[in-house]
């Protein structure tokens, strides 16, 4: 007997017109679909015409339906998995399902489409050429303030998630741990009616918030500016590293080698290169 095929769906994150031909037909076939909050997706696939059963796969009952749904799948069934809204698994469950399928060498099929994460970084205006999604901080100010100074020093572009419950005190918190002159982009609703985006730096972010009630509701995604490769404690290891592939290699080539050793922005590690290179 043939096993099924697990399908990783995309849904729209706001605007309904963002999902995809080939994810309604998909949804339509499917002999089960494991959505995040049935209720909610309920909305969605009755305005398809998707008829298809639902099960509810969530944080509080995954590891107990994993099993279920694993042994489904290899019967021969085919499940589609959904979240509430964008992307499964980038903060939404899905990846105990997922990692089962795959060890159960069921095969795993990706369905793109709406992600809050690459839509607000494809507008942020800031480097894309390494990026890091972090996803959402801790709640509480103590423990948010040092998730934060994990990433003081990371040159690559960052990603976050906020709720508007506490958009003013992360950004305050932001603000303290990576400096008034790190740029930031905060990108709200996106795809909604009253969607937002909004390039400035932490120092003015809290004001501008603060300043208009209605920029601290939906939900947001905030782009931080990595930081400048000079700031970076990793700076006399990339020179190190730039000065042997210089002796070896042309200029571009090496500080594009030198990027990807070292997870660096590309754009960072050639200007360094030109001032080693003396040009």
């Amino acid at each position: 007997m043939n096993q099924g095929t697990l399908y990783v769906i995309a849904t729209p994150i706001g605007n309904r017109a963002d999902m995809g031909e080939r994810a309604i037909s998909v949804l339509k076939q499917v002999n089960l679909i494991a959505a995040e909050d049935t209720r909610h997706s309920k909305v969605l696939l009755q305005h398809y015409s998707i008829g298809t059963p639902m099960q509810a796969y969530h944080e509080h009952n995954e590891e107990q339906a994993t099993p279920k749904l694993i042994q489904r799948l290899i019967s021969g069934e085919n499940i589609a998995l959904i979240s509430d809204a964008g992307t499964p698994l980038l903060s939404d469950p899905g990846y105990r399902l997922v990692k089962a399928a795959h060890e159960a060498s069921v095969k795993v099929c990706p369905i793109p489409g709406a992600c809050a994460a690459i839509a607000a970084l494809s507008v942020s205006g800031l480097a894309t050429d390494r990026f890091m999604f972090v996803g959402f901080p801790p709640h509480k100010q103590g423990a948010r303030q040092n998730f934060y100074r994990e990433f003081e020093h990371q040159v690559a572009t960052l990603v976050f998630y906020e709720s508007s419950h506490r958009i003013v005190a992360s950004v305050k918190d932001m603000l303290q741990i990576f400096g008034a002159e790190r740029r930031v982009v905060m990108a709200r609703e996106i795809t909604k009616l009253y969607e937002t985006v909004h390039s400035t730096t932490l120092g003015e972010m809290p004001e501008w918030l603060q300043a208009d009630s209605n920029q601290q509701k939906g939900e947001f995604v905030l782009v931080l500016d990595g930081a400048e490769v000079h700031t970076s404690p990793l700076l006399a290891e990339l020179n190190q590293v730039l000065s042997i592939l210089l002796e070896e290699l042309p200029l571009k080539q090496a500080s594009q080698m030198a990027a990807r050793i070292m997870g660096m922005k590309k754009n960072q590690v050639y200007k360094l290169a030109l001032e080693l290179s003396g040009k």
